[in-house]
């Protein structure tokens, strides 16, 4: 069958005009605070020498893959709350699909990276600086990159040779499988199945792990000292509480057959805008050495404009 299909209609998260215009307000502050947090994290890991190790080469890692993440959707979601038709086209649609799922995917993997990270860093620490060198460090952000690529290259390549003959309207605020499989004028079973095992069982497997990792971790606390198993703790709790917000959300979103709920728009909300934007707060909040290199920074700023206006 033929494509017919040349643009999309997008619902949005709601169709009450009351609702949209506080949505608007809400996701564009959400959007400010995600852009601004994260890239405060990257300029202070870029800009402290004391913060020159893998955690935080990751978390800076972590924190860019956060801003294309949410740049994919969070734009066109807020600029769609003043619309009054939210059409995509369709090769928009698709490069839309191909972004998220390839940062998506990329998000996850680096949180995979984090944990083992972290894992060596607690268990191994005498072996650290030897296993987690800069040649491993960027081998592994690589390893993120391709995985992330070769998963999404699957997901759109199995959703664009799919004839599209009407309906358009797309029950979601962003392109994503299910809801483009659900208007999809052929038999779909064999290609959900397939997202099924690709992001599903990427979620799954990668969650398994990192709740392996961090369950080994936390047994092995009872070996440290009373301020080193504090403060493993805390760096642990950060990492715990980002995989539980972005892992839970997409596992019940892709770890099921090619079907849409009704809840999926507010799910996807977390894993898209919200995960994002918490991640900075989350990491910084508990960690005293990025907060100590953000004051420093600031001091050192101030006394520069001090010194410029005597």
């Amino acid at each position: 069958m033929e494509n017919n299909v040349t643009e999309f209609i997008l619902t949005g998260l709601s169709q009450n005009e009351d609702v949209q215009q506080l949505c608007f307000f809400l996701f564009l502050l959400c959007y400010i605070i995600l852009m601004t947090g994260n890239f405060l994290i990257i300029i202070t890991i870029q800009r402290s020498p004391n913060l020159n190790s893998p955690m935080y080469f990751f978390l800076s890692f972590l924190s860019f893959v956060d801003i294309c993440y949410s740049s994919v959707t969070a734009p066109k979601l807020i600029i769609d709350f003043q619309a009054k038709v939210k059409n995509i086209s369709f090769v928009g649609c698709m490069i839309q699909l191909f972004c998220v799922h390839l940062f998506g995917c990329t998000e996850i993997f680096t949180l995979t990276v984090m944990a083992y990270d972290r894992y060596v860093a607690i268990c191994k620490p005498l072996l650290y600086t030897t296993i987690m060198d800069w040649k491993v460090c960027s081998m592994l952000v690589v390893t993120c990159w391709l995985g992330g690529f070769v998963h999404s290259f699957i997901q759109t390549i199995l959703t664009v040779q799919l004839p599209f003959c009407g309906p358009n309207l797309i029950d979601h605020y962003f392109c994503d499988v299910h809801p483009l499989l659900k208007l999809a004028c052929a038999d779909t079973y064999v290609v959900g199945l397939i997202v099924v095992a690709n992001s599903g069982m990427i979620s799954l497997s990668s969650f398994v792990i990192l709740v392996g990792s961090y369950t080994i971790i936390l047994l092995s606390f009872k070996t440290h000292s009373s301020e080193g198993r504090r403060k493993a703790l805390s760096t642990c709790a950060s990492h715990i509480t980002v995989v539980i917000l972005l892992f839970i959300p997409c596992i019940f979103i892709y770890l099921r057959p090619s079907t849409t709920f009704t809840e999926d728009k507010m799910v996807a909300v977390f894993y898209t805008i919200i995960t994002p934007m918490l991640n900075p707060l989350i990491y910084t909040l508990r960690n005293m050495e990025v907060k100590n290199a953000m004051k420093r920074l600031w001091i050192k700023k101030s006394l520069g404009k001090n010194r410029k206006n005597p």
